[in-house]
C-alpha cells in the first residue's frame, strides 16, 4: 500500500501489534472527575466543557499566542551561534506547512489538539527523494498508537480525505507520525488534557450560569411558595398553581396577582449574595486557569498586577505557560523532519521567533538597544533590524570610545609595582665642542701672558 508518497507494509507486523488502550476499556469510557462521579450520574462531556468561556479563553489564547509567532530554520555556526538560514528542502514546509492551511492555522490545529485532547497527530507527506514536502494534523479521536512485541511504535489512522489519507485503518511506523503529547500520566504515548482537571470546575461554572439565565428569564423574581392558612386537596394545589405560572410568570412577571382565602407567597429561591454567586464563578474561572497554566488577568479574570512592567509579566507567562508547549514543538519539527542530524557538516534546528510574542513598549525598547550598542553587545544594524529598520554603512562594526582600555593592557601595567617611589632623574654632563675647548684653552693662555 502507498499512502503520501510512502510504502506501507503491514501484513508481518499486523499480527503482534497491540493497541494502546486509550480510547476503550474503562479510561476511554469514564474519567471521574471525583470518586463516585458516575455513580451519581456526574458526567463530564468534552463539549459541553468547553462552552465554558474561561475554558474557551485558554485554549484560544495559548493557542494564538503559539501560532503568531513565526517559525525560523536556524543553523548552528563555528562560534556556536544559531543563525536564520533558507534551505530548498526544508524551508518551503516551514513556510506553508500543507495545502489548505497557512503557518498560523497550522500551528493553532496543532495547538488546540494538544489543549483538548492531550494528543497531537502530524502525519508528513514525502516526495520520491524521502524529503517532508507537507504535514498535515489529525484528528486525535481517529488515531490510535500501538505498540509492537519488539517495543516498536505504529499508529493505526482511520479514513481522513482532508489529509489525501483515503483508506480506513492504514497503520504507519511511528517515523513516518509526529506525536506531540502532554500529561503522559498513564501511559507514555497517551497524553492527557488539562480539561480532566479541571472539568468538574467548568460543570459547576455552567451551571451557575444557567441557573442565573434562569432567574433573570423570570423577570430577576425568585421562585417560590404559595401557603394557604388551611388544608387544602391536591386538585386545589394544582389548580393555583397551574394559574400563577400561567399569570405571573416569565413575560407576565410584575402583573399584579390577587391573592384571597389567606393565600400567601413567599419567596424561596437563594438570593445571588447569599449564594455568593459571583466568588464561586470567580473561583471555577481561577481553578482552569492554574490548570491551563494561564495568569487570570489574562483571560480577564481579575485585575491586572499593578506592576506596570509589560515585559516581567509576559515573560512569568511565557516560562509558566508556554514555554514547554515552545520547546516540544520544536523539539518534534526537528526530529520528524531530521534537522538533528548533522548534514555536511552542518547542523540545522527550528526555533520560533520569541521577538513576536515578547514585545517591550517603544521607549524601554529604543533604550536596551541604546545601551547594548553603546556596550559594545549589539551592532547598531543588528539593533536598527530589531526596530525594522534598513541598515546604514559602516553599522556592523562593534564600537567602543577610545579611553577604554582592555583588561589584559591594565594588567601588564600592573605586573611591576604602581605605588613605589620613582628616583629623581639624575643630569646627564652636557657634550662640548672639541674645538670650543680648545679655543677657551688657548683664551687663558693669553690672559696668563698679559698678566
Amino acid at each position: 500500500m502507498r499512502i503520501l508518497g510512502l510504502t506501507i507494509t503491514r501484513q508481518k507486523a499486523a499480527a503482534t501489534l497491540s493497541p494502546v488502550d486509550n480510547r476503550a476499556g474503562w479510561w476511554g469510557i469514564v474519567r471521574e472527575s471525583f470518586a463516585g462521579a458516575w455513580q451519581q450520574n456526574v458526567e463530564v462531556k468534552l463539549d459541553t466543557v468547553l462552552t465554558y468561556s474561561t475554558v474557551f479563553r485558554c485554549i484560544s489564547l495559548i493557542s494564538s499566542d503559539i501560532a503568531k509567532m513565526r517559525m525560523r530554520l536556524v543553523q548552528k555556526d563555528a562560534n556556536g551561534i544559531w543563525d536564520e538560514v533558507d534551505n530548498p528542502a526544508f524551508s518551503p514546509v516551514l513556510r506553508k506547512p500543507n495545502r489548505f492551511q497557512n503557518r498560523i492555522q497550522f500551528y493553532t490545529s496543532w495547538m488546540e489538539a494538544k489543549l483538548i485532547h492531550g494528543n497531537t497527530y502530524v502525519l508528513k507527506q514525502r516526495d520520491m527523494r524521502g524529503i517532508v514536502v507537507a504535514l498535515y494534523v489529525l484528528d486525535p479521536l481517529r488515531v490510535k498508537p500501538l505498540v509492537a512485541e519488539d517495543g516498536a511504535v505504529y499508529y493505526e489512522m482511520m479514513r481522513d480525505d482532508l489529509s489525501s489519507q483515503h483508506a480506513n485503518n492504514v497503520t504507519v511506523p511511528a517515523s513516518e507520525i509526529i506525536h506531540d503529547r502532554w500529561n503522559t500520566i498513564y501511559h507514555p504515548l497517551v497524553g492527557t488534557s488539562p480539561i480532566y482537571a479541571c472539568g468538574l470546575a467548568a460543570i459547576q461554572g455552567i451551571r451557575i450560569q444557567s441557573n442565573s439565565a434562569q432567574f433573570f428569564g423570570n423577570g430577576s423574581n425568585p421562585g417560590g411558595v404559595l401557603t394557604a392558612p388551611g388544608e387544602i386537596g391536591p386538585e386545589t394545589a394544582q389548580r393555583l398553581k397551574d394559574h400563577w405560572d400561567a399569570n405571573y410568570t416569565g413575560k407576565n412577571v410584575g402583573k399584579v396577582a390577587v391573592l384571597g382565602d389567606g393565600l400567601k407567597y413567599e419567596a424561596m429561591t437563594m438570593k445571588a449574595t447569599d449564594s455568593q454567586l459571583i466568588e464561586q464563578l470567580k473561583w471555577t474561572s481561577e481553578v482552569i486557569c492554574s490548570v491551563f497554566g494561564v495568569p487570570a488577568f489574562k483571560v480577564g479574570v481579575g485585575p491586572a498586577p499593578l506592576n506596570n512592567n509589560v515585559e516581567a509579566l509576559d515573560a512569568q507567562y511565557y516560562a509558566q505557560c508556554l514555554q514547554v508547549h515552545i520547546e516540544s514543538i520544536e523539539l518534534c519539527l526537528d526530529e520528524g523532519l531530521g534537522l538533528d542530524r548533522a548534514k555536511d557538516g552542518k547542523t540545522l534546528g527550528t526555533e520560533f521567533d520569541l521577538d513576536d510574542l515578547l514585545r517591550m513598549d517603544t521607549a524601554t525598547q529604543i533604550e536596551s538597544l541604546a545601551k547594548a550598542v553603546g556596550g559594545s553587545i549589539m551592532t547598531p544594524n543588528a539593533a536598527l533590524r530589531k526596530m525594522n529598520q534598513p541598515p546604514i554603512d559602516g553599522g556592523n562594526t562593534v564600537y567602543m570610545q577610545q579611553q577604554n582600555y582592555s583588561l589584559a593592557a591594565l594588567n601588564k601595567r600592573d605586573e611591576s609595582d604602581p605605588f613605589a617611589k620613582v628616583a629623581a632623574p639624575v643630569a646627564a654632563p652636557t657634550p662640548q665642542n672639541d674645538n670650543a675647548a680648545e679655543a677657551a684653552k688657548a683664551l687663558d693662555e693669553i690672559r696668563k701672558g698679559l698678566a
